[in-house]
């Protein structure tokens, strides 16, 4: 088992690119950290480098307590699952899962062990002489870990494992990835663009965007408190809720927000904190769940009540979603499935304050 640390890393190529920039993190050892953002944001080629797989620009890269920049990938004590999975289309399960053993020369009685204990554990038992085009989608994730496993490195590190499969199935996949974790008691290092995967599967999470690290923090608190407009919006689905062209203002003591439609009341206990921002633009944010339907709205909230128009209702069963307009502005409210509303209806919603989020224009930094 071992720690990982990314110290001012930077990925460059020609042209000019710059794909990693100034990366550090420190991943404790047994942690499951996962490192999400758009495609292009430089999580892969992070995951790559850690992995020996790309050369690293300028910085370093440890492993425990050792500087891995110039180890060949094969003497890291890593192990990695690929989004195609990388079966051996020609071998079958047991030879797929062996095979990373016999090159290393572990005995024969001991490969044997490893693999049977390996797909018992993962349930693959009864597919080792099949092979990969006979399995599912599903069956073959299964083996790419398996493969992973039998290992038993100090680090795992998986670029987007799940993205092949369908919903149902990578729902199944990420409760059996994180059993696992907690299982085998190491450290993992885990790729997505999937933000839902991210929030359910890290102990921290690591949001980068452009090259660059924008937080790393835990799935809760990058949700309830977003470094930047980026993070917020990135974070949660449906995204947070933005009214650019805001501005603060201050009233007989008293703060508000005033959007392009509405006056939002500052809660006090925010006062300190934004008072020195007082006659400054800024962006207004709200997740679509702090918005409520005035008739199902729960207790111990700090109400705004607002109208607006009803563009779009999606049921979902245990929810409703509900795009609502006003002056042009559209925005989301996730409301009770008990909500009674049409499209072209005007509704009154209930904002609660104190889920709010103020961001610098500027800078799009938290304020």
């Amino acid at each position: 088992m071992a720690s990982v640390s990314f110290r001012g890393v930077y990925k460059r190529y020609p042209g000019d690119v710059v794909a990693v920039k100034n990366l550090n993190i420190e991943v404790a050892d047994k942690e499951f950290l996962v490192l999400v953002g758009p495609s292009g944001c430089g999580k892969t080629t992070s995951l790559r480098m850690l992995a020996g797989l790309e050369e690293i620009s300028e910085g370093e890269i440890l492993i425990g307590d050792r500087v891995v920049n110039n180890i060949a990938p094969k003497d890291r004590d890593i192990a990695m699952v690929f989004q195609s999975y990388a079966l051996y289309p020609h071998m079958t399960v047991y030879e797929n899962m062996a095979f990373g053993l016999r090159l290393r020369r572990v005995p024969r009685d001991e490969i044997d062990r490893r693999v049977r204990e390996t797909a018992k554990s993962l349930m693959i038992d009864q597919l080792l002489d099949r092979k990969p085009r006979q399995l599912s989608g599903g069956q073959r994730q299964r083996v790419a870990v398996g493969r992973a496993i039998v290992r038993e490195p100090q680090v795992f590190l998986m670029d987007e494992p799940l993205s092949n499969l369908d919903a149902k199935l990578r729902v199944e996949a990420r409760a059996f990835i994180s059993k696992l974790h907690q299982r085998l008691g190491t450290t993992f290092i885990y790729v997505t663009h999937d933000q839902v995967e991210a929030m359910t599967m890290g102990t921290r999470i690591a949001v980068m965007n452009a090259g660059e690290l924008q937080q790393i923090d835990t799935p809760q608190n990058l949700y309830d408190h977003p470094a930047n407009v980026f993070v917020a919006g990135f974070i949660g689905s449906p995204s947070m809720n933005f009214f650019e062209n805001s501005r603060l203002v201050e009233e007989d003591g008293k703060l508000y927000v005033l959007t392009q439609s509405y006056k939002i009341p500052v809660p006090e206990k925010r006062y300190e904190r934004y008072r020195d921002h007082v006659g400054q633009e800024v962006i207004f944010g709200i997740r679509p769940e702090s918005i409520h339907d005035s008739h199902y709205t729960p207790p111990s909230i700090q109400p705004a009540y607002v109208e607006a128009n009803v563009d779009v209702v999606e049921q979902m069963g245990n929810e409703k979603i509900l795009y609502l307009e006003e002056n042009g502005k559209t925005f989301i409210a996730r409301v009770d499935p008990r909500t009674d509303v049409h499209v072209g209806q005007r509704i009154q919603v209930v904002m609660d304050v104190l889920n709010m989020h103020l961001f610098d224009v500027k800078t799009q930094k938290a304020l």
